[in-house]
């Protein structure tokens, strides 16, 4: 398929998705900002695991402008320790209601793929689910998403969780990645989750120069009509190019983060709320 044949058909701009009864505006780019709850993501100034650390980064985010606040307890870095259902239910339980507690508005995005978690975080007062799956992990995760009608967020990445990191050659990534999506997006429609949200999935499955095609090509995938979400912060696409560590990775994620936005992304979902929120007032 040749792409500069590809009609692009720009994201409507006055595209809203509910999130707890409130409408978030999407015609401006927003920022998500990263709690991990994990004692081994590969960034480590993003991991949080007691109370005090959690609630200081929760207000932080918030005072630096992230719209929300995405939490995960299973690392997917390359290596990362399988952990059980029950002890991912464990580890986002308090979180979810310390920040809650203390922060009763602040609107929370629930990193997992899988159904139990989804559901004990959502009855806890989460409002979007973020599913690095598709659906492919856990198949129950869908069915509580369309039960509690919240925004899902779909990415793009390979169909079994052990491969999940696996780079496997591909004729044609954007046909494929355009075919994954339409496909999903119909499931998704029948299913009655309608609020759906596309991440290319950098780092997934993904070559550097698969990764770097994607995001010059990021205004490509307007045609799905869907917001998209971009979550290249520190990742190994930036530090290992520059030949750095992740806590030196920050200026290239700042700089990627710019053509994501130059190229249409909706939301950036970072380690850094500061310094992307200036590039979006900079840019919009």
């Amino acid at each position: 398929m040749d792409i500069s044949s590809v009609e692009v058909t720009h994201f409507p701009k006055n595209r809203q998705v509910l999130l707890k009864d409130k409408l978030i505006d999407l015609s401006k780019p927003i920022v998500m900002g990263i709690i991990n709850l994990t004692p081994d993501s590969f960034f480590e100034d993003s991991r949080a695991t007691n109370e005090k650390k959690i609630l200081s980064r929760v207000e932080q985010f918030l005072q630096e402008g992230a719209a929300c606040i995405d939490i995960g307890a299973f690392s997917t870095r390359p290596g990362s320790e399988i952990i059980s259902e029950e002890e991912e239910i464990k580890r986002i339980s308090q979180p979810i209601q310390w920040i809650l507690k203390e922060f009763p508005s602040t609107l929370i995005s629930l990193d997992t793929f899988r159904g139990n978690v989804a559901k004990t975080g959502l009855d806890l007062g989460v409002g979007c689910i973020n599913d690095i799956s598709g659906g492919e992990f856990d198949p129950t995760l869908l069915n509580v998403v369309a039960a509690y009608k919240v925004p899902y967020i779909l990415m793009h990445s390979n169909d079994k969780m052990e491969n999940m990191h696996a780079v496997e050659q591909k004729t044609n990534l954007f046909q494929e990645m355009m075919v994954y999506f339409s496909k999903k997006l119909n499931d998704l429609n029948e299913l009655g989750i309608h609020d759906v949200i596309i991440d290319p999935g950098f780092g997934f499955g993904k070559t550097q120069e698969e990764n770097e095609y994607i995001l010059k090509n990021l205004n490509l995938f307007h045609v799905l009509e869907r917001p998209i979400l971009v979550g290249i912060s520190r990742k190994s696409m930036i530090y290992k190019k520059l030949n750095c560590t992740p806590e030196e990775a920050l200026n290239g994620t700042t700089v990627l983060n710019t053509l994501a936005v130059q190229k249409g992304a909706s939301i950036l979902r970072v380690h850094d709320v500061k310094e992307t929120v200036e590039i979006i007032q900079l840019l919009a």
